[in-house]
């Protein structure tokens, strides 16, 4: 355990950033770079995923300004979790989210995550997660769920036959769109995508498809077609892009996502002020007590009983909190 500080003198707590951990990905690119701004690991390497808030075994992220800087998320869960993060969470044994910004320059495996129901026997973690889409080429597609008419048997026949793309459905979004990826919807992102992506914690993919092609290492990459046909919901026909209910966007038992409009010079907080929230900045600029500004593509978490952040010009934000239970 590192040595974290006493926060008892503490009167409220800064905004915590942390570094993000960047994943190489057959599939990736470099607009993390091109659209953020930011110096990432490698040169002409393409990274995929980029990691901004993670309590993995294997995969930390590490605070990067104020008193807690070095601290990782997960001694901060297990040491200071009512102090930050609020109560009502006491029967989590880990920060319960995985957040991401996605790099799709080529198309994603076709996949599925195990629902709660399956994914112990599976040796898995149940996985459901939401995207929303920051920025896209024209014509890019989302693939979800299964084309109207194809049975379990039809799929199978499409796995056996490397035909698989001919039956999933495919829908093409639009910056500002988002969809809920519930554990057991077959799915894929298609390449010209940038995407937040807020989940469980969890790092269980089965794939049953990869377009015929082969990974870094110049060999096919692992599929699970069995897997994957057990956790498939061969009910799920054609979905749509999501309709926001208000300002939420998606919500669930594992994370509610809100999406805000302010107006230079107003005020977020978090909804409950005893329990954190997670902002991420989609555009314009905002910023913290500490004086620190945060522009698009910033992710920020909020502890309880933080001060406010404020827009310093006109900005979109979602905020992600946990819903209680």
């Amino acid at each position: 355990m590192e040595n974290l500080p006493d926060l008892s003198h503490f009167l409220f707590m800064d905004t915590l950033t942390f570094t993000p951990l960047y994943m190489e990905r057959v599939w990736g690119g470099r607009e993390l770079e091109h659209i953020y701004r930011r110096s990432l690991p490698k040169a002409d390497t393409p990274f995929g995923e980029s990691w901004e808030m993670t309590d993995r075994p294997g995969e930390q992220s590490i605070v990067n300004h104020g008193p807690l800087t070095g601290s990782s998320l997960g001694d901060l869960w297990q040491h200071h979790r009512e102090d930050i993060f609020g109560s009502g969470f006491e029967n989590e044994p880990r920060f319960p989210l995985l957040i991401k910004i996605l790099d799709a320059r080529d198309d994603l495996s076709i996949q599925v995550h195990p629902p709660t129901a399956l994914a112990p026997e599976l040796g898995g973690e149940p996985k459901t997660e939401m995207w929303y889409i920051a920025d896209t080429t024209p014509d890019a597609k989302l693939y979800v769920g299964l084309k109207q008419g194809v049975s379990k048997d039809d799929f199978q026949h499409a796995i056996n036959n490397g035909t698989v793309e001919q039956v999933v459905h495919a829908i093409t979004p639009h910056a500002g769109d988002s969809i809920f990826i519930p554990s057991g919807r077959l799915h894929a992102i298609g390449a010209g995508l940038l995407i937040y992506e807020i989940q469980q914690n969890s790092d269980t993919t089965y794939r049953v498809f990869d377009w015929n092609r082969m990974g870094l290492d110049g060999q096919p990459r692992q599929l699970h077609v069995e897997e994957s046909m057990r956790c498939i919901d061969f009910e799920d026909v054609t979905p749509s892009m999501d309709h926001p209910d208000g300002h939420t966007l998606a919500t669930c038992p594992f994370f509610k996502v809100d999406q805000l409009d302010l107006k230079a010079g107003a005020r977020i907080d978090n909804p409950d002020p005893q329990r954190f929230s997670i902002v991420t900045v989609v555009s314009g600029e905002i910023s913290s007590r500490d004086g620190r500004t945060h522009v698009a593509g910033d992710f920020l978490l909020l502890p309880r009983d933080t001060p406010p952040l404020t827009a310093n010009r006109d900005a979109t934000i979602l905020q992600t909190t946990i819903p209680a239970h």
